[in-house]
């Protein structure tokens, strides 16, 4: 197979980083590759980096755009790709220079899309180490919605996949949303014919104390909880078997969120994500459900939900659960 794949990389002040993650892409053992930078307006150097790359190597495409958030950056480079496969990277982040050679292998007909398993890094380098026993599982949609679900495989990462083009075709990101991957990953695995999870550690992902899901504004936790509504409306309508399981972990979302704000936000923020969840709940039969949850353990912790949600998030906040 010998196939384009299109690599979608949004750029935005990581000067600090971003010859790295450039340089791991452009070295793949697998060179039939289109590369689209989209610097969103950084302030820094990038897009002076992105520029600098473009006129190294012919498969390098730069464009530059006022910046309006990684989703509408994905969104411009989507409407450019030309490649069969599709593929995000973050521009702070690095992959295994055999990532794309491994992963289009698992490619068969009815296979839209294939991930790998990453490594988490902070500041120091990590060599990718080979495994001994490489194993993988192929999933139907349906299956793999629910490992989704779980938070176990196919995740709302978007960065460890490789996708076939036509899986998704016009699945735009939502603009000005800071966590815009929650609400795009879970509509293509519905549209999915098959999935390949596969435990090869093939992409470094850099964890930054200013990441998005460590700043803790309510816009951020109230966006995570909107995301997870929405999912579960989508559930509910292509997946039904999979809707009781799905509303647990909206709960247990809501729970989480407001722990997170407790911690260290003020009474307004809290007030402010505490009432949000109590309305997406409400639009979601809350107290009208009996209990066949992710987790057994996690039912107690519903129950108490649908008696007093702050109560709960202060419970468990006392006895450290869930931070």
């Amino acid at each position: 197979m010998n196939t384009m794949i299109s690599i979608i990389i949004p750029v935005y002040k990581v000067e600090k980083y971003l010859d790295k993650c450039i340089k791991s892409i452009v070295s793949q053992t697998y060179s039939n590759l289109e590369i689209i930078l989209v610097d969103d307006g950084s302030p820094d150097k990038s897009g002076l980096i992105c520029d600098k790359w473009a006129t190294l190597d012919s498969r390098i495409r730069v464009v530059h755009q006022k910046n309006a958030g990684a989703g509408a950056a994905r969104n411009v480079a989507l409407k450019l790709a030309q490649g069969e496969f599709i593929s995000f990277v973050d521009s702070d982040d690095y992959l295994s220079v055999n990532m794309f050679k491994n992963l289009l292998s698992y490619f068969e007909e009815d296979i839209d899309i294939v991930e790998c398993e990453f490594i988490s890094v902070e500041e120091d380098d990590v060599l990718f180490i080979d495994e001994k026993s490489v194993q993988a599982r192929v999933f139907s949609s349906e299956e793999a919605m629910r490992e989704h679900i779980a938070d176990h495989y196919f995740r709302q990462l978007i960065w460890n996949k490789l996708y076939r083009r036509s899986c998704i075709k016009n699945v735009y990101f939502p603009e000005g949303k800071k966590i815009d991957d929650e609400f795009w990953m879970y509509k293509v695995i519905g549209r999915a014919k098959q999935l390949v999870h596969c435990n090869e550690k093939l992409y470094a992902y850099r964890q930054q104390d200013n990441s998005v899901m460590h700043m803790l504004k309510p816009e951020n936790r109230i966006q995570a909880i909107e995301a997870k509504g929405y999912r579960h409306q989508y559930i509910k309508e292509k997946f039904p078997r999979l809707t009781l399981m799905s509303y647990d972990c909206l709960v247990m979302s809501c729970i989480y969120q407001i722990q997170r704000v407790y911690r260290t936000g003020t009474k307004d923020d809290v007030q402010k994500v505490l009432e949000y969840s109590k309305k997406v709940l409400r639009e979601n039969e809350f107290k009208k459900r009996k209990f066949r949850g992710i987790h057994e353990k996690q039912e107690i912790w519903v129950s108490m939900a649908e008696i007093s949600l702050a109560f709960t998030c202060r419970i468990r906040n006392l006895l450290k659960i869930g931070l």
